[in-house]
């Protein structure tokens, strides 16, 4: 996926998330327990200021400031970090920054901001009761981006033992597939693009109805065990 469909997915899935914060704050997140929607607002607005200040500065090592601790100052503080990082992150995607796999590039945070504000938009969605559906094309660009570097990431860092053998995910509604881990595949796992991003996630199990599997289940499920992500 290219960097303006990128940019203009990011856009799109930050303001759906901007939302999502017009209400009860408290709210429990159930995917990312124990966080209420006001701790996910402010993860998500951590991760974007440090995703500008690795382009901008090309540091990984830039704190941001505290969250504000009532309503009305985290929501502005929320505007001001995605409107810091479009600022950071409108530009051409092969422009050096600091990442923490490569590329080293600015199409990298592209592509890693806009998949992380589509997740944590259905979260906050769901946290509300009125999770939307998923772009399947851009879901499908968050699979690819779980095989090629965060599930290595999590290996490389010792979160994960490496996979022994191959997983491959077929998306029914695109008609893309992927596979994680060496060799040929023991096992594929069928879904849309949507539900397979969300069970990487971990949002969605396994053995929900809409999954078809082939081949050796047990194998393919200790492949997704992983974790695969952070």
């Amino acid at each position: 996926m290219d960097a303006t469909a990128l940019l203009h997915h990011l856009r799109r899935e930050l303001d759906a998330f901007r939302a999502c914060l017009d209400g009860d704050l408290s709210a429990p997140v159930a995917h990312c327990a124990p966080w209420t929607l006001g701790e996910l607002a402010a993860h998500l607005a951590h991760g974007n200021l440090r995703a500008a200040s690795a382009v901008t500065e090309r540091r990984g090592d830039v704190p941001s400031p505290a969250a504000p601790d009532d309503p009305a100052g985290l929501l502005r503080w929320f505007d001001k970090a995605s409107a810091t990082l479009w600022a950071a992150l409108n530009t051409d995607p092969t422009t050096t920054a600091w990442t923490f796999h490569p590329p080293h590039t600015v199409g990298f945070w592209q592509r890693r901001r806009c998949l992380e504000a589509l997740v944590h938009r259905w979260d906050a969605q769901h946290a509300r009761g009125t999770a939307g559906p998923l772009d399947p094309e851009l879901a499908g660009e968050g699979v690819a981006e779980v095989c090629d570097t965060l599930a290595p990431r999590q290996t490389a860092r010792g979160r994960a033992a490496p996979p022994s053998y191959a997983l491959r995910l077929e998306a029914t509604d695109t008609g893309a597939s992927w596979t994680y881990g060496p060799g040929a595949p023991v096992a594929t796992l069928a879904g849309t693009a949507p539900d397979l991003l969300l069970l990487l996630w971990g949002r969605i199990p396994a053995g929900a109805p809409a999954f078809a599997w082939e081949g050796d289940q047990r194998a393919g499920r200790r492949i997704l065990d992983g974790p695969l992500v952070p």
